[in-house]
């Protein structure tokens, strides 16, 4: 069973812990920690996004952040941040090479697979630029079942009219555009 830090609104611990099951049955806030992979091209970014497992409880089967994860009651943002980059994607990054870009609220209600998902999270976002090939990943099968890249702008312009296939929340995009000065 995992255990989450509950959180204030600024992201800080408040001391009191509760199971993933019931943060996301009751929405109750917890930490979330956000690798972007970015690349520069003539003209503006790609973004390396992952398509998540069909078996995830939430958004299955949908493009999301490049890597994403919740971080466990105890641990530091930059040390889940680094160890979903490992587990999901096989990249075995250091702390200098995520830098970090800000943070955000994410919030949602919605059903997956019959039941109601409430996600209520303060999402801490890093940025990865080093070079990747794609063809060279260890995807994590259980929860990634492939990457692509993506025109940032393209996906930026995508989730304000479509959640067919893009599932990236809008306020780490933001975030990383911000960084990016996009």
């Amino acid at each position: 069973m995992e255990y989450f830090d509950i959180v204030d609104d600024k992201g800080m611990p408040t001391g009191d812990i509760v199971s993933r099951e019931t943060a996301h049955k009751l929405g109750i806030q917890h930490r979330t920690a956000h690798v972007w992979i970015v690349r520069k091209k003539n003209k503006g970014y790609d973004i390396l996004l992952q398509k998540r497992s069909k078996e995830k409880d939430s958004f299955p089967g949908m493009y999301d952040t490049s890597s994403a994860g919740h971080i466990p009651a105890g641990d530091e943002p930059l040390e889940s941040a680094l160890r979903e980059l490992k587990e999901e994607l096989g990249i075995a990054a250091s702390a200098k090479q995520l830098t970090y870009a800000g943070m955000f609220h994410g919030h949602y209600e919605k059903e997956f697979h019959g039941s109601i998902f409430r996600d209520n999270e303060i999402a801490r976002v890093y940025v990865y630029q080093e070079p990747v090939v794609i063809e060279k990943l260890t995807l994590q099968a259980s929860e990634v079942e492939e990457v692509c890249w993506f025109d940032l702008d393209q996906v930026w312009d995508e989730i304000h009219y479509s959640r067919e296939r893009i599932c990236v929340p809008e306020g780490g995009l933001s975030v990383l555009r911000k960084y990016l000065d996009v």
